[in-house]
C-alpha cells in the first residue's frame, strides 16, 4: 500500500501572547531597533517608539467609548495609522475589521452591517476614489451601527488622540478573536473571516522561521495591509522577529518599491508575482543597487517558473520563497525554505510550516490519498480560523468535525513533503491577488434592469494570471453594450470584480439537470482568444 498524503510541519513552541504583548515583548528586546517606515510619509519608528506609540492609540480607542469584544474597521490604503490601528486594537482588546479600499458603496454598506462596526478610520480621497462620498451613498437607508468616523491626517484623528482615556490593558486572550477580514464565500456574499491573536501572531512566527527572519532584516511590502499578505506575512513577521517593516508607498508602485529597496538596504522583498514582474520591466530598473535583497514571499496568486527565476537572479532575491494559504488560514499552509534548491522552490509551493497538519483527500469521499495523487489539501493546527462570523452553516461547510479546514483547492503531496499546487475545486477566480468569487458578480450584475441572466468566469491572463470575463443574457427586447455594463459596475463593486470582458448570448452551455458548464465557457473563450499559450503556463 502506498503511502498516504499527510505531512506535519517541524513543532515549535507555539506563543501563548496576544498581538499586544509580543509588541511589548518586542520592545523590550530590541528597544532601539527600526521597526517601521513608511517611506510616503516620512516617518520612522523605533519598536520602543512604536510601542509607546500604539499605547496612545488604544487610550484614543477607549476614549471613544470602544470596549474589549467592540469592532473597528480600517478602510484605508499602506499608512503609518493602519499599522498602529492594528497593534492598538489588539492593545484595547478591540476587533479590527479590515475593508478593502477598493469596496465601493455596495460592498460597503454590506461589510458595515454584516460586522456591526462602530467606528471606521478613513481618508476623505486618494487618487483612486472620493472616500467620503462612497462612505455617504453607502450609509443611505437603514440605520447601521457605525456611530464614529474619523478621518486620517485630519481633525478628527488628532481629536480622538486628545480624547484618550485609560483602559485595562491586554485584557485578550490569545484565543479570542483578533481581526476580521473578508474573503469570497459559498454563497456569493463576502464571509468575515475570525481571526484570533493566537492564528495571527503564530503564522507570523511560522513565516519568521523559514524566512531566517531576525531583527537584523529589513522588509519591503508593498503589498496592502487589509489583506492577509500585508497584516500577516509583513506586520506579524515584523512582530515577532523584531525586523523592519517597509511600507514603500498607499499603493503599490514599483517605481517606490525599487527606491525603498534601494535606499532602505531592503534584505526581503514582498510581492504577487505581477508586483515583480512591474519592479523587473520598469524602464529605471537598472539604476537601483538591489544588492541587499537575500529573501522574500511570492505569493497571493499562482507564480510563474519563468517570473521566480529572474527574481531570483535579476533582484538577487537567491533565498526567495513561495508562500501558499488562504485567509481562513491565517493565511499561510505551505512554504518553501530559504535554503530550498531553485527547482524545488520553483516547482512546489513548499512543505508544511511549523505546527501545522496538510493532507491530500479525495474532494467527494474525503478520504486521505496515496502520494503522488491529486485532491483536495486540507490543513488542521493553530493556523485554523475560528469560523465565519454568524455564519454556522458556511463555517460546517469548510470544518471538519475533526478541524480540519478544507480549503477547496487542489494539490498533490510528493514524497518528500512538498506540495504541487494543481488549481482550485471552488469557483473562485484570482486577478493580481485579489480573490473574486463568481457569484457575487453574478449577483449584482442581476440588479441591472437589462439582464436576465449573467455567469462569470475567470479566464488566463499573461500579466494577471487571471481576469474576469462575463457571459450575459438579456432580457428580451433589450440591447447593450460592454461599456455600458461595465459603466453600471463602476463605483457600486470592487474595479477588481468589474467584468474586463462581455460576452452577450442567447444561451448557456448546460448539462441535461440543467446545471451550468462554466469549464464549456471557459475552454470557448481561451479557443477564441488564443489563450492556449497563457493558460498552459508553467506555475509554482
Amino acid at each position: 500500500m502506498l503511502p498516504l498524503s499527510y505531512s506535519r510541519g517541524a513543532d515549535a513552541p507555539l506563543l501563548e501572547k496576544n498581538i499586544s504583548q509580543a509588541l511589548a515583548d518586542t520592545a523590550a528586546r530590541v528597544p532601539n531597533r527600526e521597526a517601521l517606515v513608511v517611506c510616503h510619509q516620512n516617518a520612522r519608528f523605533t519598536w520602543r517608539q512604536l510601542d509607546e506609540e500604539t499605547t496612545r492609540v488604544a487610550r484614543g480607542l477607549a476614549g471613544l467609548g470602544l470596549a474589549p469584544g467592540d469592532r473597528a474597521g480600517i478602510w484605508a490604503s499602506n499608512c503609518t495609522e493602519w499599522i498602529l490601528l492594528q497593534y492598538a486594537a489588539a492593545r484595547a482588546g478591540v476587533v479590527l475589521v479590515n475593508v478593502n479600499p477598493a469596496y465601493r458603496s455596495h460592498e460597503l454598506r454590506y461589510v458595515l452591517k454584516k460586522s456591526r462596526i462602530r467606528a471606521l478610520f478613513l481618508r476623505a480621497r486618494d487618487p483612486r476614489a472620493d472616500y467620503r462620498a462612497i462612505l455617504t451613498e453607502s450609509r443611505n437607508g437603514d440605520s447601521l451601527p457605525l456611530e464614529h468616523v474619523i478621518w486620517l491626517g485630519e481633525e478628527s484623528w488628532d481629536a480622538m488622540l486628545s480624547g484618550g482615556c485609560e483602559f485595562h490593558r491586554d485584557t485578550a486572550a490569545p484565543r479570542d478573536v483578533a481581526n476580521i477580514q473578508y474573503t469570497s464565500g459559498t454563497t456569493g456574499s463576502p464571509k468575515g473571516v475570525l481571526l484570533t491573536h493566537h492564528n495571527l501572531v503564530n503564522n507570523g512566527m511560522a513565516i519568521s522561521l523559514a524566512l531566517r527572519a531576525t531583527e537584523s532584516d529589513r522588509i519591503c511590502a508593498p503589498v496592502p495591509l487589509y489583506h492577509c499578505f500585508g497584516s500577516v506575512i509583513g506586520s506579524m513577521v515584523a512582530l515577532v522577529s523584531g525586523a523592519a517593516l517597509i511600507l514603500p508607498s498607499a499603493q503599490f508602485d514599483p517605481l517606490a518599491t525599487l527606491e525603498a529597496v534601494h535606499s532602505e538596504r531592503a534584505t526581503a522583498l514582498y510581492g504577487v508575482p505581477t508586483m515583480f514582474i512591474a519592479e523587473l520591466v520598469h524602464p529605471e530598473f537598472e539604476r537601483f543597487d538591489l544588492t541587499s535583497l537575500r529573501t522574500g514571499v511570492m505569493a497571493g496568486a499562482p507564480c510563474p517558473i519563468e517570473v521566480m527565476r529572474t527574481v531570483s537572479e535579476r533582484m538577487h532575491c537567491r533565498e526567495m520563497t513561495i508562500a501558499y494559504g488562504q485567509t481562513e488560514s491565517s493565511p499561510v499552509i505551505t512554504m518553501s525554505r530559504v535554503d530550498d534548491p531553485l527547482e524545488l522552490r520553483v516547482t512546489t509551493v513548499g512543505a508544511a510550516l511549523a505546527n501545522t497538519e496538510v493532507k491530500i483527500v479525495h474532494p467527494e469521499t474525503r478520504e486521505t490519498l496515496p502520494i503522488g495523487e491529486q485532491g483536495e489539501l486540507c490543513t488542521r493546527g493553530y493556523l485554523v480560523m475560528k469560523g465565519y462570523d454568524e455564519d454556522p452553516e458556511a463555517t460546517a461547510a469548510v470544518l471538519d468535525p475533526d478541524g480540519w479546514l478544507h480549503t477547496g483547492d487542489l494539490a498533490a503531496m510528493r514524497a518528500d513533503g512538498y506540495f504541487s499546487f494543481r488549481g482550485r475545486a471552488k469557483d473562485t477566480i484570482i486577478r493580481g491577488g485579489e480573490n473574486i468569487y463568481p457569484r457575487e458578480v453574478e449577483d449584482f450584475l442581476h440588479t441591472h434592469p437589462k439582464i436576465a441572466d449573467a455567469y462569470v468566469i475567470g479566464i488566463p491572463d499573461a500579466r494577471l494570471g487571471e481576469t474576469v470575463l462575463a457571459w450575459v443574457q438579456l432580457k428580451p427586447g433589450e440591447s447593450a453594450t460592454t461599456e455600458e455594463i461595465q459603466a453600471y459596475c463602476k463605483g457600486k463593486i470592487a474595479y477588481f470584480k468589474v467584468p474586463q470582458y462581455i460576452r452577450f448570448v442567447d444561451e448557456f452551455p448546460m448539462t441535461v439537470t440543467k446545471k451550468i458548464q462554466k469549464f464549456l465557457m471557459r475552454e470557448q473563450e481561451i479557443r477564441e482568444r488564443g489563450l492556449e499559450a497563457v493558460a498552459s503556463q508553467a506555475t509554482a
